[in-house]
């Protein structure tokens, strides 16, 4: 199953509610669980970013609808890319022509 890290950043309305922050965390996690994709790792993180999430999903557009839900929200704004293991890297790799 493909895997997509997503950033986050809080916006206004997630800082003056931050104290939420923890339970809109599990409430992602079952709404997720639900769309099919699975959140494997939350970090809070420091620097340009407020958290990052790691994600197995089964394609594209299930991942893409789950991050929409909850963007939709208004307590974060997301930047999400596919990430690709050292296996599927390597796989990758070797195909290239010479």
């Amino acid at each position: 199953m493909p895997t997509y890290i997503s950033f986050f950043h809080l916006t206004q309305k997630g800082v003056e509610n931050v104290r939420m922050g923890p339970d809109r965390v599990a409430a992602a996690k079952r709404a997720f669980r639900a769309a099919g994709v699975e959140i494997k790792a939350f970090y809070l993180v420091l620097g340009q970013y407020d958290a990052v999430v790691i994600c197995d999903a089964p394609d594209d557009a299930k991942l893409a609808k789950a991050v929409l839900s909850l963007v939709s929200l208004g307590y974060v704004r997301s930047e999400t890319m596919r990430a690709f293991t050292e296996e599927e890297y390597r796989e990758l790799i070797s195909t290239l022509p010479h």
